[in-house]
């Protein structure tokens, strides 16, 4: 079986903004703050913008088949949108893997949907519910309770929401490293300092974390033996220290140093 664990990043998209609200004598922090003001005015409080205004920056994957496993981002750290996402649904179409996120469902799938609808893209695999594969009837990428997108924190919670909790928080109790070097909020700013590798490598640690709990409850619920599920932590470990990379370095110690 493949598995496809991903994450995205995303920024406001300050052109969209300025056509919709009309604010094109503005600069884009001030088309930032006006977005934010208008989404509070919405609201009542929250000035997180709708799904549709988040504009994706950086996709990053683990990708575990039988006979490899792979940690990276899509593209190149100043690839455009559309390319990052029409790699995306490449990988789907080419892996047909079991996807594996951290509330996917409520963010990440739904703004790449808007996303890839706004470039024009097409994503037959995806969107398939039994028309071209009869075995996509029962068992498909976009039914909540099918297995072809596992959202962790949505099946941990039994899918209620008043009972999620954050990647960062079940991580750090299972003893992995957690979030490293920047969070969320900090995307924007990173991005407008030109700091988009800085960005990739916080998305994949996060990527990371995200296999490392999907091993854990692959193992919670018997579909790993407790030798199968040390096993795959060691190859995990093989390879983030045959990495050259300081980011990796760091995670393992954080890493080993969680470990009971």
């Amino acid at each position: 079986m493949n598995y496809f664990v991903f994450d995205i990043e995303t920024i406001p998209d300050v052109d969209a903004g300025r056509r919709l609200y009309g604010l094109h004598d503005l600069d884009d922090d001030a088309v930032v703050e006006a977005m934010q003001l208008k989404r509070r005015e919405e609201t009542s409080g929250s000035d997180f913008l709708r799904l549709t205004l988040h504009r994706v920056v950086c996709i990053s994957c683990v990708l575990r088949t039988p006979d490899q496993l792979r940690i990276w981002s899509l593209g190149e750290a100043d690839s455009d949108e559309k390319s990052l996402l029409q790699r995306f649904f490449t990988g789907i179409e080419r892996y047909v893997p079991t996807l594996i996120s951290w509330n996917g469902s409520g963010f990440d799938l739904p703004v790449i949907n808007y996303r890839a609808l706004m470039h024009g893209l097409a994503a037959p695999k995806f969107w398939d519910q039994g028309e071209d594969d009869r075995d996509f009837r029962y068992n498909n990428y976009i039914s909540r309770y099918h297995q072809r997108h596992i959202d962790l924190m949505d099946i941990l919670a039994m899918y209620q929401g008043r009972a999620t909790q954050p990647l960062d928080h079940v991580a750090n109790l299972l003893g992995f490293p957690g979030k490293m070097g920047m969070s969320g909020d900090a995307v924007w700013p990173a991005w407008k300092q030109g700091q988009h590798d800085r960005i990739r490598t916080y998305c994949e640690t996060d990527v990371m974390n995200t296999w490392l709990v999907f091993l854990s409850f692959q193992k919670l619920r018997g579909h790993l033996s407790e030798a199968a599920y040390g096993q795959e932590l060691e190859i995990m470990k093989q390879q983030l220290a045959a990495s050259t990379e300081p980011v990796w370095q760091e995670f393992l110690k954080a890493w080993q140093g969680g470990d009971q």
